[in-house]
């Protein structure tokens, strides 16, 4: 039996099975395209006695196919049941099914389009196959074909001998009907809009990754529906070493801080998920030239993202650095960027991962937050599920408590500074200045400890600066800090009982103070 919405090497396998003296049963454009090809084909009416009805929607429902299909052959009953009804044994599936995914990715699709690319009969025939796997081949992807073939050919694929590649058939085909199911709840719980969790996207097995985060740890990436966004798990690999684990960790963190910034140059280099060189530019040779300056020494091995196209001029301020980058992450790169950036380091991973333009390639720009994407975290026994802390320019619920309202420079680089400052883990503190990430206290168990690292990292440069923090400061001590270090105005969500003793302080320091009332935890 074939049935299938992608037909790459349809006609090649179908003369292979031909030729192996299989009997070919199929249905619609497959029949036609089997017959275009000058093989000979019988159509599943043919079968069950009943046409194809109701637009196609009713083609295969029927005991004739599925009786072939989930009969154990060893069973005397089954066998009666067959002789008695008149159902012949169906021994090999070949189903790929409506292309659903494809459908609702467009932006003119319509809901009854969508509805009408629910594929039934497919997914039918291949659970039937898939059960019965011990007698029944199921193949639900081109790339199957050539594996097939040959056991055939060896003699091996139906029979004992091919037990193995039949349980490996069937446990991707239930794979591939859970994915497919899984699609089709995501866009009906969009359409419905059911909370966001609702319904999980489907993952699939996508390429196995160097490592995990250690050497001894297995890795694999796992794919979802590919977001309407740039995304590092869909990039395309010029040049560099296979990726790791830590590496797509890393680059998905640089990329969604660069993000925060759409329409301008900026560049964001990141350890350890967090950002240590953090700027907006001119250019991106600006940007990226910025954002190394903020913190030479923790670039080592760092993971770069950019925002714009990497083109010769950023490439030749990238490569005249004296640091190993591992990961270059950037909308894309003009052909001499790549070339200049592939002989200056031999491992070096350069990844595109603008959107899909016409003609292939990931030419495009970063896109818009894709509202379909969830923020996920595994622990052990279950999974924690979340909205994304998504980037926003609403700023209608911020307040100035203290006497001076910030300067215009400075509101700006409190903008940057905020934005940078939910992309460095809790507890978070970020000095900046001039669109420059200056230094950053991450991670620390209290928010005094990360103060102080972030005034140690900006060294001088502290003052006259500003500084972020992601969380409101439950006491006046790492204000203090960072006042005493000179900066001039602090942007934090508030909400603390103590905020007046931060605002005094400011005050006291004729410091400006914004609270904005959202706070942006990063574990």
């Amino acid at each position: 039996m074939l049935s299938v919405s992608d037909k790459t090497g349809l006609v090649e396998f179908a003369g292979q099975l031909r030729a192996a003296g299989v009997e070919l049963i199929s249905t619609g454009g497959t029949a036609r395209a089997l017959r275009e090809a000058g093989l000979p084909v019988k159509d599943v009416s043919e079968v069950t006695g009943f046409p194809e009805m109701m637009d196609g929607r009713v083609k295969t429902l029927h005991p004739a196919i599925h009786g072939g299909l989930l009969a154990l052959r060893n069973n005397p009953a089954h066998v009666a049941a067959m002789e008695k009804h008149g159902i012949a044994p169906i021994d090999l599936v070949v189903v790929n099914l409506y292309p659903f995914a494809q459908t609702v990715a467009r932006a003119d699709v319509s809901f009854h389009e969508a509805i009408e690319n629910i594929d039934i009969g497919g997914p039918s025939m291949i659970r039937s196959a898939a059960k019965n796997h011990a007698s029944v081949l199921v193949l639900t992807s081109p790339e199957q074909y050539a594996e097939v073939a040959a056991a055939m050919k060896a003699g091996g694929a139906v029979g004992a001998g091919g037990a193995g590649l039949r349980l490996r058939l069937a446990q991707a085909a239930f794979a591939h009907t859970a994915a497919y199911d899984g699609i089709i709840a995501d866009y009906l719980a969009r359409q419905a809009h059911v909370p966001s969790g609702a319904a999980l996207p489907p993952l699939t097995a996508g390429p196995k990754l160097r490592y995990g985060e250690n050497p001894h740890q297995p890795a694999r990436l796992y794919l979802g529906p590919r977001p309407a966004e740039a995304s590092v798990a869909y990039a395309t690999q010029h040049h560099g070493k296979e990726l790791s684990y830590i590496n797509l960790l890393d680059a998905d963190a640089a990329l969604s801080a660069v993000k925060e910034f759409p329409g301008l140059h900026a560049a964001c280099i990141v350890k350890h998920a967090t950002p240590c060189g953090m700027a907006v530019g001119s250019s991106a040779a600006e940007a990226f030239t910025k954002a190394y300056e903020g913190d030479p020494l923790a670039a080592f091995g760092g993971i770069v993202a950019l925002s714009t196209t990497v083109d010769h001029d950023t490439a030749r301020v990238i490569v005249a650095i004296d640091k190993l980058l591992e990961v270059i992450v950037a909308p894309n790169f003009t052909p001499e960027a790549l070339e200049l950036l592939k002989s200056r380091w031999k491992n070096c991973r350069l990844l595109s991962v603008g959107l899909p333009v016409a003609g292939g390639g990931n030419g495009g720009g970063l896109g818009f937050p894709d509202p379909r994407e969830l923020s996920c975290h595994r622990i052990v026994g279950g999974l924690l599920v979340q909205g994304r802390d998504l980037p926003s320019h609403d700023e209608s619920a911020w307040t100035v408590p203290t006497k001076r309202k910030p300067t215009e420079a400075e509101l700006d680089d409190l903008r940057f500074a905020f934005a940078v400052c939910k992309h460095v883990k809790s507890n978070a503190i970020a000095i900046a200045k001039d669109g420059m990430l200056l230094g950053a206290g991450a991670g620390q168990m209290d928010r005094m400890t990360s103060s102080r690292l972030a005034v140690e990292k900006a060294g001088e440069r502290a003052a006259g600066a500003v500084a972020a923090s992601d969380a409101f400061f439950p006491f006046p001590d790492g204000p203090e800090l960072l006042l005493s270090a000179g900066i001039t105005a602090i942007i934090q969500p508030g909400g603390s009982l103590r905020d007046h003793e931060s605002v005094a302080l400011a005050d006291g320091h004729n410091a400006t103070m914004v609270l904005t009332g959202r706070r942006h935890f990063r574990h």
